[in-house]
């Protein structure tokens, strides 16, 4: 049967995010113009148990049109035998591998980043999901195990030799899996991986992931490179600034007011009660993913106080520093309790017992 194929060129891609990218998180990034989602990193071995917390992972919102989900496994039969479940049972447009998660958890299994490095597995993995899905495939990794040796320009061509059917996109952040985002991604390899395909069989089309924060950026990455697909494709710029989209579209850096951003979050509020439920659990679940959230959208800086424009995604707004109203200010803040306050104005009083201890953070509020 022919696949469907979907075609990423000219598009901003919300990469997927573990914990932060859930379904009413990618609502709100449909809203400011993201043409392509994808759920969260879902583990094979879960969903092969029937665990319906990750099934849930699966699922998709009606606006997302072009929406896709991705799959960490260690092992060819477990892609193969979650390929057939995803086939069977959901409505997607793409099933994305994953060769770049760097946690422990999954690379000590041989999943993740780690699989990278098992290129028997990888080929037999891609051959076993080609076989059962009528979907696009796309491939997520990164550009080795640590900064020093480098292997995904090695890969790459291996994997296009393979000539898997439906494979429409490897997607490269610019990043080893040892490596933490203290340096910046690595463009001109990304751009090498790209370089690297053999001119004598169909190429893939290459997508680089790391750092774009802004319209600018994006064309120094991504269009500067003329071997790469022209996508703009989100990770943490789509968090820390879920208007980025818009900014891209429309060529330009948008001074959004606090009142706006607070809006957002009324609007993620409304979803995430939607899709969590509406009595206590779903109250609590919704807050836990706010404040997952909040832990990132403080690092925004307003255009409007930025001496020097745009904003990189390392920079970091200056302790205390002052908005141009009380709200704005309060946005800047990167204290925790600040971020519960911030839940309050959307969600009501927490319960007294309240703890919030952030995933992707050290700071906690207790």
């Amino acid at each position: 049967k022919t696949k469907k194929i979907v075609d990423f060129s000219n598009k901003v891609y919300v990469a997927p995010l573990t914990t932060v990218g859930n379904l009413p998180f990618r609502r709100i990034m449909k809203q400011f113009g993201a043409d392509i989602t994808c759920g969260e990193m879902a583990l094979s071995t879960n969903l092969l148990e029937g665990k319906a917390s990750e099934w849930a992972l699966l699922k998709r919102h009606p606006s997302e049109d072009i929406f896709g989900v991705q799959l960490a496994a260690a092992h060819p039969d477990q892609f193969t035998r979650v390929s057939e479940l995803v086939e069977k049972y959901t409505d997607v447009d793409f099933v994305d591998m994953n060769l770049g998660c760097p946690l422990d958890l999954l690379c000590n299994k041989g999943a993740g980043a780690a699989l990278m490095m098992r290129e028997r597995k990888l080929k037999g993995a891609l051959e076993g999901m080609s076989n059962n899905l009528s979907c696009s495939i796309t491939v997520k990794m990164r550009t080795g195990w640590n900064i020093h040796k480098p292997f995904a320009h090695e890969l790459v061509p291996k994997i296009q030799s393979w000539n898997i059917d439906g494979l429409s996109a490897i997607m490269v952040h610019g990043r080893s899996r040892l490596q933490r985002y203290k340096l910046d991604a690595n463009w001109d390899y990304i751009s090498q991986v790209a370089n690297s395909e053999s001119k004598d069989i169909p190429s893939i089309p290459i997508i680089g992931n790391g750092d774009i924060f802004s319209y600018s950026e994006y064309t120094e990455k991504v269009v500067s490179h003329a071997s790469l697909s022209p996508t703009a494709m989100l990770g943490r710029g789509a968090l820390i600034k879920p208007w980025l989209p818009t900014e891209i579209k429309e060529k330009r850096d948008w001074d959004i007011s606090a009142t706006e951003r607070l809006d957002i979050l009324k609007d993620f509020v409304k979803h995430g009660l939607e899709h969590w439920g509406s009595d206590q659990q779903g109250i609590n679940n919704t807050r836990r993913f706010l404040l997952e959230w909040l832990s990132f959208l403080y690092r925004y800086v307003p255009v409007g106080l930025l001496e020097v424009l745009p904003q990189k995604m390392n920079q970091r707004p200056p302790l205390y520093m002052q908005g141009r109203n009380d709200l704005e200010t309060l946005f800047l803040s990167k204290n925790p309790a600040d971020w519960v306050k911030i839940s309050e104005m959307v969600l009501g009083p927490v319960p007294d017992d309240f703890a919030f201890r952030p995933k992707h953070k050290s700071s906690s509020y207790e």
